[in-house]
């Protein structure tokens, strides 16, 4: 038996059970619906319940809760398990709900023999008309007092296909005054008549989540169930079906509170209603908040992880987060893990009048970030460069102290130079900037000492890499973003923010060897990676995150 300091409510309720003998080692389960994709709100349930078993010297099973085929397919459950092991966690088995079908059977069978459950009649729309209110008992089904006999034989034929789909409904026989109106003879199984992506057509009868779920933690043996505080309401009605299952385990539900970003879009059904209606290009789109799309954007694992433990876990109500939270954490692990690079994404000619050289080689850091590391690679200062289309301007404002006529900065790595003048199309657009440089001031040198109140980054076009680069910002539109708080809210009406994305294609980057694993800082633009869409010939990167705004951890996190 394996004891920790307890991090949070949950660790406290299972250390009590390892001290009052209720179990001896703690098994936890993940039971996604592989109905979508995961995203970040899922994380915490994640962290939970691989990272509880792991504390604890135990074991979490990935369990697919497989038993709304209308909605699974093969795609969502292999995009479930990429992300679990992208964040690091390992299962220990993989089992599915409908592995439990012909028990779960079993068990019904059981309870319509003591009279516990019955067949009932009534349509779908009666059965929902027949619940009552929050405030109004509900009424008794005119077949709830069917004999067992008779509930036996209709079940199996419900079993073997003999009835249309909706026609009948298995019902616990429990109490329809009750205030919980879950608790108001719920149904136990349906008749569904649709093909399953994994058991096919061999079962004609499915079994509801309230009967399968609490009825499979105990078959796997799991010791503690830890949900969502979804499950509370539902928890009188799990413990009903185990109690009166026979089986041995008793699993425990202990339920947390939710994580929720403001302005995002959560949800499988919203996210799904994005990748349907083409407003988003699928399920890893990089503006999504799926874990799919905050990897492809560029997110580390290590980021989403220190979120949730950054959050905390208390016992009250969900927990709404600024996304400039999250953005704490992600800028916090990049930028301890990029490589410097220099890169130009609106490129404008920058040429060195009084340069008479080829070109020569500046050294700049990969990792000044990290103490002690002295990796460096080369640029090729030239007559000819580009820098950033912004880093200039005609007609200099207050306080502008990058390049304008007659001003001085520093390139980066390299020398201070002082713009002379430029060349501007019929359009006033900004084609060429002069400067003459000062070639005792190259950095590394004693003349670096000389100071200049800007310092730009640049690129030799001749030794880049003509990208593209890919901006983003929020997927809602700012006046929108107010109307959504996270998972399951209304998607319906958004509006989807037209500069949400944002696809620079004349980028230039410095040629050195680039992958998809490592994070790279372009200096003064934010954080980057690799996108999938890259190929050899042509490299595609996504801006994960800009490199800082006004936003301060609270001392107490």
């Amino acid at each position: 038996m394996i004891k920790v300091e307890p991090i949070n409510f949950i660790e406290e309720e299972i250390n009590k059970d390892l001290e009052n003998g209720r179990c001896d080692e703690i098994q936890t389960r993940h039971p996604p619906e592989p109905s979508g994709y995961l995203h970040i709100g899922h994380v915490r349930n994640i962290v939970l319940n691989y990272g509880t078993a792991k504390r604890y010297g135990g074991v979490c099973n990935l369990r697919y809760d497989d038993t709304n085929p209308t909605k699974e397919s093969q795609e969502f459950v292999d995009a479930i398990q990429n992300d679990v092991q992208w964040l690091g966690y390992k299962w220990h088995e993989i089992h599915y709900a409908t592995e439990y079908f012909q028990q779960n059977y079993e068990v019904a069978v059981k309870l319509i023999k003591e009279g516990k459950a019955f067949v009932c009649d009534l349509s779908p729309e009666e059965l929902s008309k027949s619940r009552g209110t929050l405030t109004e008992p509900g009424v008794e089904s005119p077949y709830r007092n069917r004999s067992v006999e008779e509930n036996l034989k209709l079940f199996e034929e419900m079993k073997e296909g003999k009835f249309p789909a909706g026609s009948r409904c298995l019902r616990a026989k429990i109490d329809m005054a009750s205030p919980n109106m879950n608790m108001r003879d719920p149904v136990l199984y349906r008749i569904q008549y649709i093909h399953h992506h994994r058991i096919g057509d061999s079962w004609k009868i499915y079994p509801s989540y309230d009967f399968s779920h609490p009825l499979d933690d105990c078959l796997e043996g799991v010791t503690h169930s830890i949900c969502g505080p979804e499950f509370e309401d539902h928890r009188p009605l799990y413990n009903w079906v185990v109690e009166n299952s026979g089986v041995k385990n008793k699993s425990r539900q202990i339920e947390y509170p939710n994580v929720y970003i403001k302005g995002t879009i959560l949800g499988k059904r919203n996210i799904k209603k994005l990748v349907n209606e083409g407003k988003v290009t699928g399920f890893d789109d990089p503006r999504l908040f799926t874990i799919a799309g905050l990897r492809r954007r560029g997110v580390l694992p290590e980021s989403l992880i220190n979120f949730i433990y950054g959050a905390g876990l208390t016992k009250v109500n969900n927990a709404v987060f600024e996304q400039a939270y999250v953005d704490y954490f992600i800028r916090e692990t990049l930028n301890q893990k990029a490589r410097r690079v220099m890169a130009v994404l609106d490129p404008v000619k920058l040429v060195i009048t009084n340069y008479d050289k080829t070109e020569e080689e500046i050294f700049t850091e990969d990792y000044p970030q990290i103490e002690g590391n002295t990796e460096k690679h080369k640029h090729y200062f030239a007559k000819e460069l580009v820098v950033e289309r912004s880093d200039f301007l005609k007609e200099p404002v207050p306080k502008f102290f990058r390049l304008c006529v007659g001003n001085e900065v520093r390139l980066k790595g390299a020398y201070i130079v002082k713009c002379t003048g430029f060349d501007e199309d019929e359009n006033g657009n900004v084609t060429t900037i002069y400067a003459e440089y000062d070639p005792n001031t190259k950095s590394g040198t004693e003349g670096a000492n000389r100071k200049v109140k800007g310092t730009i980054h640049w690129t030799n076009p001749k030794h880049a890499r003509k990208v593209t680069c890919r901006l983003y910002e929020n997927l809602i539109l700012e006046e929108d973003e107010d109307a959504v708080e996270g998972n399951e809210a209304n998607a319906d009406g958004i509006r989807i923010n037209p500069n949400s994305l944002k696809e620079l294609n004349c980028c230039y980057v410095e040629d050195i060897d680039f992958n998809a694993q490592d994070r790279y800082q372009f200096v003064r633009n934010g954080y980057f990676a690799l996108d999938s869409d890259s190929t050899p010939e042509h490299l595609v990167f996504n801006r994960t995150i800009t490199l800082k705004d006004g936003f301060k951890m609270p001392t107490n996190k």
